[in-house]
């Protein structure tokens, strides 16, 4: 589903645009359930995050945050199941991956800015990558608009941000942002530096975060604990596998 151009330039880079994997009606539809579930659930939004002790942020002020979304509503399904995506996980991780979480993250305006970082606790050695993103954009996402910043081939850096930088949170000389449209899939390595940047705008910046790690680790998210007997009887035997329940 990936071709050796596109793993080769995620190995080299540690991010790859995927393209629009999604259609105008496919966002549309994602976003009302995503308003719908920010009414029902809330100030409980995003519950699932503090429950986690895998998640070192659970609460953040400067974004909208929902998780489980695994189970709250077929719409999701695709995030975690796309080939595409898949393709691109077992790129990095290789064939022995799971689910760790499926988030939605929305930068509010004049908020978002997040510091330099990854998602994992040290450096890596011998290229045994632990974690691995996708982010899936519910907006444009502009110069602007609080798009997310990689710093490419970080990921093959033998420091960590914290380390590195008198101020994680300022713009590193070699960063750039994702810029594309609505519906468009990025993969990023998440040993990559990375982080939100502010929303100089009136609008909130929508995304989804399937989030992945190697087997033997912990999942953000407790899948198992989780699990809805729906869900299960829906996703099937590839579903229940990526999910490992």
């Amino acid at each position: 589903m990936l071709t050796k151009n596109e793993i080769d330039f995620l190995d080299t880079y540690g991010y790859l645009n995927l393209g629009q994997l999604l259609s105008d009606d496919q966002v549309n539809q994602v976003n009302n359930r995503i308003a719908e579930l920010i009414e029902s659930e809330g100030e409980k939004a995003g519950a699932e995050l503090v429950e986690s002790k895998y998640i070192r942020h659970p609460k953040e002020e400067g974004a909208d945050r929902l998780a489980d979304l695994v189970n709250k509503g077929e719409v999701f399904d695709m995030f975690y199941t796309h080939p595409r995506v898949l393709a691109g996980i077992e790129a990095v991780l290789g064939q022995q991956y799971k689910l760790s979480s499926l988030n939605y993250r929305a930068a509010k305006p004049g908020q978002g800015l997040q510091k330099l970082h990854v998602d994992w606790k040290n450096t890596v050695v011998n290229e045994m990558y632990q974690v691995c993103n996708s982010i899936w954009l519910l907006d444009d996402f502009t110069e602007n608009n609080g798009a997310t910043r990689i710093v490419p081939s970080s990921h093959k850096w033998s420091e960590l941000p914290d380390e590195a930088l008198i101020n994680p949170l300022d713009k590193h000389p070699k960063e750039i942002k994702i810029i594309a449209p609505a519906g468009s899939v990025f993969i990023f390595n998440s040993h990559v530096w990375h982080g939100g940047t502010m929303n100089e705008t009136s609008k909130i910046r929508r995304s989804i975060h399937s989030y992945f790690c190697s087997k033997e680790q912990p999942q953000q998210i407790d899948q198992k604990k989780y699990i809805t007997e729906e869900t299960l009887l829906r996703i099937g035997e590839k579903g229940r596998a990526i999910l490992d329940v």
